[in-house]
């Protein structure tokens, strides 16, 4: 995937804004992500994440700095930015925007990792943060932000686009075959449930927006941090919670955990305050969206970028297991 930039940081500079942050002894990368470039940076004073923000806008940087400020400040899991010697958090510096975090020691978690009080944890971290960002944010925008499904008639452009892509692509493997079967699959599927497009969603309010396993640290049993804001922003939350579930509850054969998930989704109500009518719309309106979505394929077909793969035969599986197993996964969110 092309990168907006492939120099290395500039240390030396970036350490002298900070007070007492010491001198430079390694720098290495620990994250490949497509929004942001991660280092692990160890000095003469300790280890930090720095981060370097390809997109380079300031002023969301700091929008996301000052909600983890504010966030710490309500004892939810976070590793907020250091302030340099003048009380910022972005350090801007010949263009580019980079921000200085405390190293957090931790481990991802899956939901395979985790016990069924532990989903519950998990489910009552998630409505921690949406209860506190809704006390931390301005709202104005939560309650005028409509937000649009996805329409059929654009996907089914798509499909024709990447089976296209997925038929001509040499040398041809086994992810191709398996790519243009799950296509086909899936036009099929959305052919038979294009009427059941969601209208546009409600009970929008401030979210993580990628809360998922990697953006998740764990220290023993107990969540550290939640690290990643870079997607913070207004969507209907109960989405981000059954989206969320989606990722951390997904078997490798592609169906989701339904214990789990009932135990999490419970603990997410109660903490959120959130009632079944508003999580099963949000069933509905993530099942739709999992329908009309293929950003893997897109990855690899129309980016050129093959890091997102190894998960493609689980989250097309799910698709196709959701769709048949609707009305029991509505009942693990709801009941």
């Amino acid at each position: 995937m092309p990168r907006s930039s492939d120099t290395a940081p500039p240390l030396s500079v970036l350490l002298r804004r900070y007070e007492n942050a010491g001198e430079p002894l390694s720098c290495k990368p620990v994250t490949q992500g497509l929004l942001n470039r991660g280092y692990r940076l160890a000095t003469t004073r300790g280890a930090y994440f720095l981060k370097h923000h390809l997109d380079g806008d300031h002023e969301a940087i700091a929008r996301q700095h000052r909600a983890t400020q504010r966030l710490q400040a309500l004892d939810v899991p976070v590793a907020p930015p250091l302030e340099d010697q003048g009380g910022d958090t972005v350090a801007v510096i010949d263009g580019h925007c980079y921000a200085l975090h405390p190293w957090i020691e931790g481990r991802h978690r899956n939901g395979a990792q985790l016990s069924t009080a532990q989903s519950r944890r998990l489910g009552s971290l998630l409505g921690l943060v949406h209860t506190c960002l809704a006390q931390v944010m301005d709202d104005g925008a939560a309650r005028h932000t409509e937000h649009v499904s996805a329409d059929p008639e654009e996907t089914f452009s798509l499909i024709d686009e990447l089976l296209e892509l997925a038929r001509s692509a040499r040398p041809r493997d086994s992810f191709d075959t398996l790519a243009e079967h799950r296509l086909l699959q899936r036009r099929t599927l959305l052919e038979r449930h294009a009427g059941r497009r969601p209208p546009p969603g409600g009970a929008g309010g401030w979210v993580h927006g990628d809360f998922h396993p990697l953006n998740l640290l764990y220290r023993g049993a107990e969540p550290a941090a939640i690290v990643d804001w870079d997607r913070l922003g207004v969507q209907p939350r109960a989405e981000e919670a059954v989206r969320a579930a989606a990722i951390f509850f997904v078997l490798p054969a592609g169906r989701l955990e339904l214990t789990k998930v009932r135990a999490y989704a419970r603990a997410y109500r109660r903490a959120a305050g959130a009632d079944p009518a508003e999580l099963r719309a949000a069933v509905h309106r993530v099942w739709w969206e999992r329908l009309n979505d293929f950003w893997i394929l897109r990855w690899r077909y129309q980016l050129h970028d093959r890091r997102a793969d190894p998960q493609f035969p689980a989250v097309s599986a799910l698709a196709v297991w959701w769709t048949k197993e609707y009305d029991a996964v509505c009942d693990a969110f709801a009941g």
